[in-house]
C-alpha cells in the first residue's frame, strides 16, 4: 500500500512537472493586436506588472524591439526609456471628454496613465505613444515626449 502511494506521488509530480516545463509561446506574445489602445495597455501591462521585456517587445517595431530587448530586464527598460518605476501599477488609456484616441488612416496617438507604488509611494504618470497598423495589426512605433 505505501509502495502505490509513493508511485502514484511520483506520477503525479512528474506529470506536473512535465505540464509546466512545457513552453506556451502565447506567454511570450500579446495576442490582441487589433486595437491600439489594448495594445498600448497590454505593452505597458506586460513590462510593469508581468515584468516579461519579450513580451512588451512584441507588439513593438523592430527598432523598439530591440532597443527595449537590449536592456534584458523591465526594470532597466522602465528606468532608461520610461524614467518611471512601479512595483505594481493599474494602466488606463485616457477616458476623458476629449477623444480617447487621436486615429488617423494606419496609425494613432494612445496617452495612456499610471497610478501604482513604488517602495510603497503612490506614483502617478502619463505616457504617450505613436501606434502604427500593419496588416490589420498594431504596434508600437514610438514613445512621445511627454505633453507635459
Amino acid at each position: 500500500m505505501r509502495y502505490l502511494k509513493t508511485l502514484i506521488s511520483a506520477l503525479l509530480l512528474s506529470s506536473i512537472f512535465l505540464l509546466t516545463a512545457c513552453d506556451n509561446n502565447d506567454s511570450k506574445k500579446i495576442t490582441t493586436v487589433d486595437d491600439p489602445e489594448i495594445v498600448a495597455i497590454a505593452f505597458f501591462d506586460a513590462l510593469y506588472n508581468e515584468k516579461n521585456i519579450e513580451k512588451a517587445a512584441s507588439v513593438c517595431n523592430p527598432k523598439l524591439a530591440r532597443l527595449i530587448l537590449h536592456y534584458r530586464s523591465p526594470q532597466a527598460v522602465a528606468r532608461h526609456l520610461f524614467n518611471m518605476s512601479y512595483d505594481k501599477v493599474t494602466i488606463t488609456p485616457d477616458s476623458s471628454g476629449v477623444k480617447v484616441r487621436e486615429q488617423f488612416k494606419g496609425s494613432a496617438r494612445i496617452t495612456v496613465y499610471f497610478d501604482g507604488y513604488y517602495q510603497e509611494n503612490r506614483v502617478k504618470d502619463i505616457k504617450r505613444l505613436a501606434i502604427v497598423q500593419r496588416d490589420g495589426k498594431w504596434f508600437i512605433d514610438k514613445i512621445l515626449k511627454d505633453p507635459f
